[in-house]
């Protein structure tokens, strides 16, 4: 992957050199196997190339086509190479050798500006037509890789990172409000419902699904993808939709270990990374390769506070995990120096913004780190699972098919579920019965709702609270959609990409290591929403696919649990006890501060440091309170970082 920039003065002057220099100058920070540049008249390309695939060793990159009269600079590695050979009618001989990012020259070549259509992978790049003299770009469906730009009157300036762009002279660093209160009234792990906006006022980014054009002054965005599940397969036995799965998702799988360096994965006791980990074991076996895997464990002198349906160090069923599948070299580490108040800094310089994931940073970067310091260059993961590949809620749809009157079924799947379990059937119906005929108007107490820890006269000023509610989002955290219409809004509102988007394209320019996600995969999430509900619960069994087509994957006691899940950061607290007075002693400082003053609501957050202050328990890790602090702690720091 890469980081790619570039520059067109769209009133035809020759690009500065200083500013392109200066713009490459930026990205030396981040490791490169190679870096090239590509001037045109009014046109500057870059690209700080680091070769993951074996392809792109020695890429030219940008790379100007003259027979076709077309430039690009991409960060992409696309997965579906032999479909798009077929199509494009690529001669055998030529295959092996072909890059990604020639790939999708010729696709657009071919489909032009409908061209993102046919690719999958994860991908951003920015194609020049010459003939047509315009700019043409896009972002992968899920926004993988990232995408920022700058546009006024003149230039049209575009970077896979922030800070070169705002090292130009004509581009100011002044914060974006709206963004900044979105981030603070918005409970959810996503910071703004606008996917173009930045915590900068003048920079926008590429959403997600999206290509852009520049042409005649005029920039044009477009929605290229938007996933359904309207249509639904009808495969005449069970065990077809589960050779079905098998084969698309081994598909995705083994597009993803493309690479000339090792493959690693995180791997936690679970389904998701479990099955990715089985699958690609298999695979590379076949190769002569292993898979190397890094878990993530609480400090050793950790005290549980869980309950007993969450399981917070997952390192046995990990090792069972590793035992069962074979050919995986695995680590467990639990980076005993580091938390999340210490990481901060670390964070804010390598995404650029502040973030709201800060229970898992300390692991998460640790993870990137180890796996560089191995030669590791793609990192499989299952993070997008839960919405794809382990789909499948029980209770909703018990309540779905009580509604329907589908009596028999229903009663069928209730005595199975329960014997599973070892609960009362009574007690299964009850829940049942909830959740089909709940009126959504149960009163909820105060202190279960998300505090709004916004001020609120800067609420008002940006009008914060009525953007979000218009857009269906409840400040208190309430969920006033069915679980099936919270799926889909993960796939077709494009705002919820964006995090997973911004760390793991940033992570991976600093550590050189690849984030790869098969559960993410577009084939296998258009194939996941084109299962009928019935294949997914099924016999007693939620997330009853991936439970079936993991049969001789996974141990059987993980694949078929349903008792307990994994609890990552659950040792969150107990990790700062020993900076705890720092951590106390700085929110103070910052309630005391005219930045803080101006945007948090000052009340909220002096009960909340009241409640954390003075008594430290394991349990607050996830409770609101410490939330809003640490939340805040962060926004502060970034804008404080501009005094």
């Amino acid at each position: 992957m890469s980081a790619i920039a570039g520059i067109l003065n769209l009133n035809g002057e020759p690009v500065s050199i200083e500013q392109s220099t200066g713009m490459m100058k930026a990205l030396e920070k981040f490791p490169a196997n190679d870096i090239q540049t590509w001037h045109k008249d009014n046109l500057f390309l870059g690209c700080h190339a680091q070769w993951i695939t074996p392809e792109s060793i020695g890429e030219q990159l940008p790379f100007y086509d003259y027979e076709r009269r077309l430039a690009i600079t991409a960060d992409a590695i696309i997965d579906n190479r032999e479909e798009l050979f077929q199509l494009l009618q690529i001669d055998r001989e030529d295959r092996k050798k072909i890059t990604d990012s020639q790939l999708i020259l010729l696709a657009y070549h071919k489909w032009g500006e409908e061209s993102p259509k046919f690719l999958v992978g994860d991908f951003a790049y920015v194609i020049w037509d010459e003939k047509e003299q315009k700019l043409f770009g896009a972002r992968d469906f899920s926004g993988s890789r990232t995408l920022y730009y700058f546009k006024d009157g003149q230039r049209f300036v575009f970077c896979t990172v922030m800070k070169p762009m705002l090292g130009l002279e004509f581009v100011s660093n002044e914060l974006n409000e709206m963004w900044i209160a979105e981030y603070l009234a918005n409970p959810g792990m996503y910071e703004s419902v606008d996917p173009n906006l930045t915590v900068y006022k003048k920079l926008q980014q590429l959403p997600p699904s999206h290509s852009i054009t520049i042409h005649n002054y005029q920039v044009k965005l477009n929605r290229y993808c938007l996933l359904t599940n309207d249509k639904k397969l009808q495969y005449k036995s069970d065990e077809e939709y589960v050779e079905a799965f098998r084969e698309v998702f081994s598909d995705a799988v083994n597009s993803k270990l493309r690479t000339h360096l090792k493959v690693g994965a995180h791997l936690s006791g679970g389904l998701d990374s479990g099955s990715v980990a089985s699958f690609a074991s298999k695979q590379l076996k076949s190769g002569g390769k292993p898979l190397y895997s890094f878990s993530y464990v609480p400090v050793d002198d950790f005290v549980d506070w869980t309950p007993r349906s969450r399981i917070p160090n997952e390192r046995p069923l990990i090792e069972k995990t590793v035992e069962y599948i074979g050919n995986i070299s695995s680590e467990f580490l639990s980076f005993r120096e580091r938390n999340s108040y210490t990481e901060i800094e670390e964070w804010l310089n390598t995404i650029e913004m502040p973030y709201k994931f800060f229970e898992n940073t300390y692991w998460l970067r640790g993870i990137y780190e180890e796996a560089c310091k191995q030669g590791i260059g793609v990192l499989l993961n299952g993070q997008r699972g839960n919405w794809s590949i382990s789909w499948g809620p029980s209770f909703d749809y018990y309540a779905m098919l009580l509604k329907q009157l589908k009596l028999f079924k229903l009663f069928r799947e209730v005595n199975t579920y329960s014997n599973r379990l070892g609960a009362k059937r009574r007690r299964v119906m009850s829940v049942v019965n909830s959740k089909a005929f709940s009126t959504g108007n149960k009163k909820i107490a105060e202190e279960d709702l998300f505090p709004s820890y916004i001020n609120k006269s800067f609420a008002n000023k940006t009008n914060v609270i009525e953007i979000l509610t218009k857009h269906g989002i409840d400040v208190g955290g309430r969920l006033n959609s069915s679980v099936y219409q919270i799926r889909m809004d993960q796939f077709q509102k494009v705002y919820y990409w964006n995090t997973t988007g911004t760390y793991g394209s940033k992570l991976s320019l600093r550590y050189g290591v690849v984030d790869r996600d098969p559960t993410n995969d577009l084939r296998v999430i258009r194939y996941c929403l084109s299962v009928p509900e019935n294949q997914v619960v099924k016999n007693g069994l939620d997330r009853a696919l991936i439970r079936r087509a993991t049969e001789g994957y996974l141990p059987e006691d993980i694949r078929l649990n349903m008792l307990t899940r994994g609890l990552q950061g659950a040792d969150g607290i107990q990790r700062m006890t020993s900076i705890w007075n720092t951590f106390i002693h700085e929110l103070e400082e910052m309630l005391h501060d005219p930045i803080a003053t101006d945007i948090l609501n000052l009340d909220v957050m002096r009960k909340a440091l009241k409640t954390i202050k003075d008594n430290p328990k394991g349990n607050m890790v996830f409770e609101f309170d410490f939330k809003i602090l640490m939340r805040s702690l962060i926004l502060f720091r970034f804008i404080k970082s501009f005094d």
